[in-house]
């Protein structure tokens, strides 16, 4: 098949093959996209060169999203290669770990609470505000988000109120960006086994809640949601915009009552 053929995409997030971002990547690779890789530093950029060859890209660029003057680097550096691409994944998020447990109330601060929404959530604004221009007509744009976001998930904290905003985000980007005919969703997935996720308290215990709450019995996998992104990225889906697709076999439609 060949969903992406011709079009230009560009991935963020990718720091092994256990990321949800190299899963998306390498559906997106299998329907002939074209890709560029932007890492947080050179050490992670160096340490995915062979995770990038392997689908043909030698595009690999560093951005630490905090940073404005960098975000305007990177997309001065992929103007080089590309002058206009076709879509932007954003598989971007972080939370200071020691907000990821407890007492929701107790362990928030100002500074874990602001560091949660500019990684999480203003980065995606800030990457499409300084390469708006180098987007195509009938781009898209897509970042991840989970179920925290709209219920209550114990340890998830911080980062649930981040999420929200990220789902946000993405209903004023779709607005914003639709004149252009550029579209914007997410992805809202179960609980995925990455080095980050692992951050979080009683993980295991809350993937087994999705796993045993879910209609379909099967465990989500970074292959589900890279296709669900694929089709997202691709002109099938040129009706959907403003959304958030959930790829969590059902659970969000179930019952939840105490996960823990």
């Amino acid at each position: 098949m060949g969903l992406l053929k011709g079009k230009k995409i560009l991935i963020t997030g990718v720091s092994s093959t256990r990321s949800i971002a190299f899963g998306i990547a390498k559906s997106m690779y299998h329907q002939k996209a074209e890709l560029g890789f932007v890492c947080q530093n050179e050490k992670i950029s160096n340490k995915i060169k062979h995770l990038a060859a392997s689908m043909k890209s030698n595009i690999i660029l560093s951005c630490d999203v905090s940073n404005d003057e960098n975000i305007k680097k990177l997309f001065l550096n992929l103007m080089k290669i590309w002058k206009k691409f076709d879509g932007l994944v954003h598989s971007i998020a972080y939370c200071p770990k020691n907000h990821l447990n407890g007492d929701f109330i107790k362990n928030s601060t100002r500074k874990g609470f602001n560091i949660s929404h500019e990684i999480s959530s203003y980065s995606f604004l800030a990457l499409i505000k300084e390469c708006r221009k180098m987007l195509n007509s009938s781009s898209s744009l897509l970042t991840l988000s989970y179920l925290g976001a709209q219920r209550v998930i114990p340890n998830y904290n911080l980062m649930g109120l981040a999420k929200a905003s990220l789902e946000a985000n993405v209903r004023y980007m779709a607005y914003a960006l639709g004149k252009n005919n550029i579209r914007v969703n997410a992805i809202s997935c179960n609980p995925i086994k990455t080095i980050s996720s692992y951050q979080m308290k009683n993980f295991n215990k809350i993937n087994n809640f999705h796993h045993d709450s879910s209609l379909i019995k099967k465990s989500v996998t970074t292959e589900n949601i890279g296709n669900v992104a694929s089709f997202l990225l691709s002109n099938l889906s040129t009706g959907i915009t403003g959304s958030v697709i959930y790829v969590d076999n059902g659970c969000n439609i179930s019952q939840i009552n105490n996960i823990l």
